[in-house]
């Protein structure tokens, strides 16, 4: 079992991480009005030919994880409270496990094309298998490794945030709409992997 430590994260990475859970949460209740069928929905989302009903799976689980999981990495709440740290970062790896293999399924029906379906596909694959990592790491008592397994799963949840920040900033720029979606179904979450790997080289 491994046992180093990672080195606590200084100010400016915490005021990050803050704010990426702020937005999750935002996100996450926004989003759960797919599950009730009310309020501003997204038609390219709802004409994704496999919507029915694989829209509702992956909402349901990712926008549970997005949810809880900035929670996770409260490193107080972790301490003081382990037992809810363990039920709480199962739901959500059973979120990102629910979620991820709807957005697999949506993603084939993407109303973008086969660019915009491979960069969701990716996405998803990549999420399914750092969560099961991260998963099976806890299992096996590597909390290390099971933290950083985490780190990165973490980061490809975020994606519903960054797809959504650059969906708002996408009509600034002179972008056809459709290239620019296509384009965001990798933008949305290969930075987001890059950022984390980066900063657990230096951790």
């Amino acid at each position: 079992m491994t046992t180093q430590a990672m080195r606590p994260m200084r100010w400016p990475g915490r005021l990050w991480w803050g704010l990426a859970g702020l937005l999750s949460l935002l996100v996450a209740v926004f989003s759960y009005r797919y599950l009730a069928g009310v309020g501003p929905l997204a038609p390219n989302v709802l004409a994704n030919t496999f919507a029915a009903p694989w829209l509702i799976v992956h909402v349901a689980g990712a926008a549970t994880a997005l949810l809880i999981g900035s929670f996770q990495f409260i490193g107080p709440l972790r301490r003081r409270v382990p037992v809810a740290h363990r039920w709480t970062g199962r739901v959500y790896a059973v979120g990102c496990l629910v979620g991820g293999v709807g957005g697999l399924m949506l993603a084939p029906g993407s109303t973008a094309g086969p660019v915009a379906a491979a960069g969701f596909a990716v996405l998803a694959m990549f999420w399914l298998t750092t969560t099961t990592l991260g998963w099976r790491t806890a299992v096996a008592r590597d909390f290390v490794a099971h933290r950083r397994w985490m780190i990165r799963s973490w980061a490809l949840t975020l994606a519903a945030v960054t797809l959504r920040l650059y969906m708002v900033g996408t009509p600034l720029i002179p972008v056809d709409p459709v290239d620019g979606y296509r384009a965001i179904a990798w933008l949305c979450w290969v930075p987001n992997l890059l950022i984390a790997e980066l900063y657990l080289r230096r951790a």
